[in-house]
């Protein structure tokens, strides 16, 4: 593993951002929870997204759809034929590997979705060193499971393999119960699930996922407009509202050769991962394919009745559709700062105080002087009702410091015995580690204009 993402990985799991799943049995590839930090963290990205996305904007309307959908949806969406790994298997240690994973192997996705062979290359086990058979077969990485109790009688279905079909599945529902006018959109932050055979890079790539998907329904003719519209305020999002430097986001517009057949144009967002620039979120004019295919999987027509022109149109799609996962582990890395001064090492997160667990920490100099416990206790009474505030009372307070500087926590105040005889904290930074003598009853104006949103 990359050694940079090694140290951030190792400061998840001590810090209780995330941690692998399962791990008294061993674990599982590719699945982790999100800890104590990393629950709050991960609450406050999707909750800024759905602030700025849904929200604050008059059209874009929410949905919150099911994981489980009718196993018709996954062949409309072309996903039962065409969502696919190449693998490989190994005669010796059974494992199966994607052939464009393999060396001297080349190795693309066509037009519809499935893999094409170009050249084949090692048939070495790159996991035992074992022969592996030289056949390819194509494997569908949707999830199947199954509803009913009785055996005979059981329903296959599948775990949601993207998460925005809820969305076209429930388009027509929107239109019923809300006639929104063209351009609108609809919003969602929903699970997906995909049994990806490659793992690594930490939670870059999981079986179990959130996606945040907008599909922006337009007029044919507005949709290049559109598209170019969304592409700006998806960018810009990660910048101005993430606090990610600009410098580690770029655009990467597909080639006509890598674009699903149905697709106009197609353009990712990409992050500067310790491996190298990989996506985080993909932004795509599907024209009106996923409409197309649902109406006629269906039987009910998915056209819109245009007003202005008293004719009945099928809108075209824009889709922003970003990676919850990825997005956390591209501020985590952002925010990652290892510093040294005076020969001593600390790691600081420096999280913007939109999304930041915990915005202040409180704890009383020593814990074992019960008067200034409870002064400790009272202003952190105080500041809990007003913003989100961490408790630390164990060990001494450089200790106290470093903890919260690893958990990305803004501001910590300090109550110590001239608390006692002047009412005044110290206040220290977690950036800049400057400290400054407040007064108790301005504590929390200082607070809510240096650090609250």
């Amino acid at each position: 593993m990359n050694k940079l993402l090694s140290e951030v990985s190792s400061l998840a799991k001590r810090r209780g951002f995330v941690f692998p799943s399962s791990e008294i049995y061993g674990g599982l590839a590719g699945v982790y929870d999100y800890g104590p930090l990393g629950v709050e963290l991960l609450r406050n990205i999707k909750a800024l997204w759905w602030k700025d996305m849904v929200q604050k904007r008059e059209d874009i309307l929410g949905l919150d759809g099911s994981i489980l959908m009718h196993p018709k949806a996954w062949e409309a969406s072309g996903h039962v034929e065409g969502f696919t790994d190449p693998l490989v298997d190994c005669k010796d240690c059974k494992r199966r590997i994607r052939a464009d994973q393999l060396k001297d192997w080349e190795v693309k996705k066509n037009k519809i979705g499935k893999w094409e062979i170009l050249k084949k290359g090692s048939l070495k086990c790159p996991e035992c060193g074992g022969e592996l058979i030289p056949q390819v077969r194509q494997f569908n990485i949707l999830m199947e499971t199954e509803l009913g109790v009785i055996e005979d009688e059981k329903q296959k279905v599948y775990l949601k393999g993207e998460s925005c079909q809820n969305i076209y599945l429930d388009y027509l529902n929107v239109l019923d119960s809300f006639s929104p006018h063209l351009p609108f959109g609809i919003a969602q932050i929903g699970k997906a699930f995909r049994n990806e055979i490659s793992f690594g890079k930490f939670i870059f790539k999981t079986r179990e996922f959130e996606q945040y998907d907008i599909e922006y329904f337009t007029a044919p003719q507005d949709a290049d407009k559109f598209f170019e519209k969304w592409k700006k305020i998806r960018f810009d999002w990660y910048v101005n509202r993430l606090g990610i430097k600009k410098e580690n986001l770029r655009f990467r517009q597909h080639p006509e050769s890598e674009r699903i057949f149905y697709a106009k144009d197609a353009w990712d967002i990409e992050y500067k991962y310790p491996w190298g620039w990989d996506e985080l979120e993909g932004i795509h004019n599907r024209g009106d394919y996923d409409l197309v295919q649902h109406a006629k999987f269906s039987g009910k027509k998915h056209d819109y009745f245009d007003q202005e022109s008293g004719k009945r149109i099928v809108p075209h799609i824009i889709e922003c559709s970003g990676g919850v996962g990825r997005t956390f582990l591209a501020v985590f890395l952002d925010a990652f700062n290892l510093q040294e001064k005076d020969g001593k090492k600390r790691q600081v997160m420096s999280f913007d105080s939109k999304i930041a667990p915990s915005l202040v920490a409180v704890f009383p100099l020593v814990s074992n002087k019960e008067e200034l416990t409870k002064k400790a206790r009272e202003v952190y009474e105080m500041l809990s009702e007003k913003m989100p505030c961490a408790w630390d009372d164990i060990g001494n307070i450089g200790k106290k410091y470093r903890r919260q500087d690893e958990a990305g926590t803004p501001k910590c105040v300090t109550i110590d015995h001239q608390t006692l005889e002047d009412n005044t904290v110290t206040v220290r930074d977690r950036d800049t580690m400057k400290q400054e003598r407040v007064e108790l009853d301005k504590l929390l104006s200082l607070l809510n204009n240096e650090v609250c949103c």
